[in-house]
């Protein structure tokens, strides 16, 4: 059998219509094989979460507490920031941010103080405190008005990145999890603004 295999794979095909027409029976044959080997080689996929709030504050008042790398003062998980590579304002800078005694180690990727932007990364994962992989996350604040409109959005990876991952590590709990991060901090960062 598997040798009539090897010379029908090896010998050219000209296939018509009216042979596909005449043969839907292998057609699903060989669209079912192809179907289930890509779905075996294919790894996690990509998530995302974006969450926005208007806040009643200038834009320039709410990007000066957002746009300092070296302080999260507004998020409430967190209990300190440490910067391991200065200035916090620059391309490279290193915080390692602490919830109780966890911690994860974020690296600044890009920084606009005139477009109230900064861009950064986990660049030492830590799933048991969040529980993703190559995460990476924008920050935005935009004049709408004499209010602003904050945005924090991110791309990232389960926490596991085999076929079967354990309930705490899978896209749902990911997902979940930066959600309600960020929920938390926008809410948060509005009533700080706000006072």
């Amino acid at each position: 059998m598997f040798r009539n295999l090897l010379i029908f794979i090896k010998q050219p095909i000209l296939i018509t219509l009216p042979t596909l027409i005449k043969r839907p029976l292998f057609i699903l044959t060989v669209l079912s094989i192809l179907g289930v080997s890509t779905a075996y080689a294919h790894g996690p996929s990509r998530l995302k979460v974006s969450e926005s709030v208007t806040i009643n504050a200038p834009a320039e008042k709410v990007w000066k507490t957002l746009g300092a790398f070296n302080s999260l003062a507004w998020l409430p998980p967190v209990t300190k920031v440490v910067m391991e590579k200065e200035p916090a304002n620059e391309k490279g800078a290193v915080r390692v941010v602490y919830v109780g005694e966890q911690s994860v180690e974020e690296t600044l990727k890009k920084f606009d103080d005139k477009g109230m932007m900064l861009k950064y990364k986990i660049s030492k994962d830590n799933t048991a405190l969040l529980p993703v992989t190559n995460y990476q996350s924008t920050l935005t604040v935009k004049a709408d008005g004499d209010n602003s409109m904050v945005t924090w959005k991110a791309g990232f990876y389960r926490g596991d990145p085999n076929n079967d991952p354990p309930e705490n590590l899978n896209d749902a709990t990911a997902i979940s999890a930066i959600t309600g991060l960020y929920k938390a901090g926008l809410g948060n960062l509005k009533k700080v603004m706000e006072q």
